[in-house]
């Protein structure tokens, strides 16, 4: 039996019991909202997070669903990853290969929305950091930043950049390595040093805005 349930059916009976006088009980110990929400969706019968992340990915990917229905679904799926277990079950689930790969879709807003995504997802989380990482997906998204033709997709390429790197040096010395000649920095860059980064994305930023 999973644990969980044991909190579920505590609130349950906490929630519902009276005193002997028939007023009623004092509110429960446990709020509800502090309960598992994949669990009560379970118990309801409602798609868990996980589920619909995967059903997001194959409307994106299915060949017959036309643009603005994967658009939609890569809203909900950006949605979804801006909570940090949903974007860390990016890996158990399978979805950063293809969430990747979309970033060389022929279609600039799936690329535009892919890279969205992949911003939100590695914000402030160095599991999806490491994943973005591990998949060489940093000298993709350096390219999309300075190179894309469609402005959009520079600009959430340089926020995907801009999160992805931070407080993580492998991220960094990735992004380095990948930056075009004209935008080469001298020396190593810390990890760290927020003002060293902020200087290089503010860089990029202006020369996204100068290519219209």
């Amino acid at each position: 039996m999973d644990p969980r349930l044991n909190d579920l059916l505590k609130w349950s009976i906490e929630n519902t019991k009276t005193g002997s006088d028939g007023q009623q009980a004092p509110p429960p110990s446990t709020n509800l909202q502090q309960l598992d929400p994949e669990l009560i969706k379970h118990i309801l019968g409602g798609p868990s997070d996980a589920e619909r992340m995967k059903d997001a990915m194959a409307a994106i990917l299915h060949p017959e669903i036309d643009l603005e229905n994967k658009l939609i679904a890569f809203d909900n799926f950006e949605q979804m990853v801006e909570q940090i277990d949903n974007a860390n079950n990016l890996v158990p689930l399978g979805l950063w290969p293809p969430l990747v790969e979309q970033l060389e879709h022929d279609i600039a807003d799936l690329r535009a929305m892919a890279a969205w995504c992949v911003g939100t997802a590695v914000q402030n989380n160095v599991k999806a950091q490491e994943s973005l990482h591990g998949l060489g997906a940093i000298p993709k998204l350096v390219q999309l930043a300075t190179e894309d033709a469609d402005q959009t997709v520079r600009k959430k390429a340089i926020l995907a950049l801009s999160s992805g790197i931070r407080n993580f040096q492998p991220g960094v010395n990735a992004f380095v390595e990948s930056l075009p000649e004209q935008h080469k920095v001298e020396g190593e860059i810390d990890a760290t040093d927020m003002e060293a980064i902020d200087d290089i994305i503010r860089r990029l930023r202006e020369h996204s805005q100068q290519k219209g």
